[in-house]
């Protein structure tokens, strides 16, 4: 199983070079509006969630870490926080570790203080995700956000309906870019190692991992920017909004 670093290359490198690395196990594409049809090419579609589809206003984030910083007695950085938040360095249990933090205690601290109401009052959809809701195929989520969190922002976006299948990752499932997660919701969806041709599109390098692993293509939307990522995602297609998809 390929991991999720193998999807990046330094931001600084050339296209050339970022698509020589890529092609040891798959192609990275800018997208060819005439190349890509939604509904032609892909049987079925999942996606993952916060960075995807929705993100949080900075001040509830910057508020969290706050509140986290004082159970823990360290004080986290606005770049340290957006780093954690956005998955900018890929794991955020090796950056944690990096940063002499123990990821069990940070994440306990870190879910008792997410309020899941005043999340999801503070969470707006990007409006190029609205093609989710005009896809003519099963439609699937695969997110690390918690089930606890998670549903009330489904409810507080208006987006439950767009999915015919959705899956909050687990110690028990699974983490991206494990493809246990995906396959379980491909088995909920009826794909599931039948020649169906999926896609799975995300904002991090974990869920790329993730769709390789599992035999699907790879979207990979980078709402953050190379620069302040400090690194290039590949993937099958590489774009910085949906809308370039259409």
């Amino acid at each position: 199983m390929v991991t999720e670093n193998e999807f990046e290359v330094d931001a600084t490198s050339s296209s050339a070079s970022a698509s020589a690395s890529a092609s040891a196990s798959a192609s990275a594409f800018d997208v060819d509006d005439d190349a890509f049809d939604a509904d032609d090419d892909y049987d079925f579609w999942l996606l993952d969630l916060d960075g995807t589809l929705v993100d949080v206003e900075w001040s509830y984030t910057r508020g969290v870490f706050d509140r986290v910083g004082d159970r823990l007695g360290r004080e986290f950085s606005d770049q340290e926080a957006d780093i954690l938040w956005s998955g900018l360095t890929g794991s955020r249990d090796r950056q944690l570790l990096e940063w002499g933090v123990d990821p069990t205690t940070f994440w306990e601290a870190f879910h008792a203080e997410e309020d899941p109401l005043v999340r999801a009052e503070q969470t707006y959809l990007h409006e190029d995700a609205a093609f989710v809701a005009e896809l003519d195929a099963p439609v699937g989520l695969v997110t690390h956000c918690q089930e606890f969190l998670c549903e009330p922002v489904l409810d507080n976006v208006g987006i439950r309906d767009w999915f015919d299948a959705r899956l909050c990752c687990t110690e028990q499932t699974g983490w991206k870019p494990d493809p246990q997660p995906v396959q379980r919701v491909m088995d909920d969806l009826g794909v599931g190692e039948n020649g169906h041709l999926g896609v799975l599109a995300g904002d991090g390098a974990n869920d790329v991992g993730a769709a390789w692993n599992a035999g699907l293509d790879a979207i990979h939307v980078e709402r953050v920017g190379h620069d302040r990522r400090g690194r290039c995602v590949l993937g099958d297609y590489r774009v910085e909004s949906f809308d370039e998809l259409f």
